[in-house]
């Protein structure tokens, strides 16, 4: 018997977008679901110029769905996009009589994040992350505490309890982040330490499941965890690579992987995770070349990292997968990956092309600035 839930996804599309554009954002929608361990059941999209501005969707479009959900078992609605408050519980109440849930683009993120959390810090990072997406949606609860004291504009117990739960969250995210500054003060005397004796840092970014925890074991040795899913790592990994040109080691870090429309709160959350990237000397941004829509990816990477801070760090394009893609191929998959950064082609998997990618980092590495 399969126990996975069941999910209907629904997008919003501008009137104008082609069909394959809406299709495409499904797909990738439909791999998160999956990498959670859930299953579709429904894949639509709704053409509107503007989002309805109190359920997103149109509520002739939700009560079609629920009648659809509650018919083939399904358990939730997804959106793909970040709902205000006052959406997701227009949405919910609408969905209740067909006991259909609803979650965000966020909400079944962050659900990934805690499946493959290992570390404390990760972990703390997730809590974090969803108290500050759960935080606004006091909204919803409090509509039904107001019912239960009387009714709203009241001050009866509902509204107590409204207060309760903000001081909660706002003292759980307190306490939260009290324990990360602990463990972003022990990174940074390790940096301090590395900064001593003279080791310079890369690290490994790139869009989600591009290869990068592959990439990290295949040349310093380690074995982590690498899968063929979205967010398979979350904790920053280290691992030493020797430079035989340059005559030592370089220390060399894996990150989260990114995904298009992640919004600040996700990467504030994660910046001590991401530190390690904000401080390197160098980046590996790690691509999947095989992937048709690579040149996107290679995008939404640029710009988390002018996000962050670090367009400008000296970067070395590894297209990876390279056993993908047909070699006739690979020129114009490199010109349309393009911005002026050099490239070097890699099977991280395979073992392909590594020597290249060390001599590659040996050349554009930034000599080291000596105290």
């Amino acid at each position: 018997m399969d126990t996975r839930i069941k999910a209907i996804l629904i997008d919003l599309i501008h009137p104008r977008m082609l069909p394959k554009h809406g299709a495409d954002r499904l797909d990738e929608l439909e791999h998160l679901v999956n990498t959670y361990g859930g299953i579709v059941v429904v894949k639509k999209y709704q053409k509107r110029f503007a989002p309805h501005p109190r359920t997103f969707i149109g509520p002739g479009k939700i009560a079609e769905l629920g009648k659809e959900g509650e018919a083939l078992g399904a358990q939730l609605l997804i959106v793909n996009n970040v709902l205000k408050p006052q959406q997701s519980y227009q949405i919910g109440e609408m969905l209740k009589p067909h006991r259909v849930g609803v979650w965000d683009r966020i909400d079944l993120i962050l659900k990934i994040f805690a499946k493959h959390a290992r570390t404390t810090e990760a972990k703390l990072e997730i809590e974090l992350a969803s108290i500050r997406h759960m935080g606004p949606r006091i909204f919803g609860m409090g509509m039904e505490l107001s019912r239960q004291g009387g009714g709203i504009g009241t001050m009866g117990i509902g509204e107590t309890n409204i207060e309760r739960m903000k001081r909660h969250l706002r003292e759980k995210e307190h306490q939260i982040r009290e324990k990360l500054e602990r463990y972003q003060q022990v990174r940074e005397g390790h940096r301090k330490w590395r900064t001593r004796q003279h080791f310079q840092t890369v690290a490994i970014v790139g869009y989600t499941n591009a290869g990068k925890t592959t990439l990290l074991n295949a040349i310093t040795g380690r074995k982590e965890y690498a899968a063929d899913e979205l967010f398979a790592t979350l904790d920053t990994r280290v691992g030493q690579l020797y430079l035989p040109g340059r005559g030592h080691t370089v220390l060399v870090s894996d990150t989260i992987g990114f995904i298009k429309h992640l919004p600040h709160e996700l990467i504030n959350a994660f910046s001590s995770t991401l530190s390690e990237a904000v401080e390197a000397d160098f980046l590996l941004h790690v691509v999947d070349a095989s992937d048709p829509h690579a040149p996107q990816h290679v995008s939404v990477v640029n710009d988390i990292l002018i996000r962050l801070g670090i367009a400008e760090r000296p970067r070395l394009i590894v297209l990876n997968k390279s056993d993908g893609v047909e070699p006739a191929a690979r020129r114009q998959i490199a010109y349309r990956i393009g911005n002026g950064h050099p490239k070097v082609w890699i099977s991280a998997e395979q073992g392909d092309g590594l020597s290249e990618l060390v001599a590659a980092v040996e050349q554009h590495l930034p000599q080291p600035v000596l105290a």
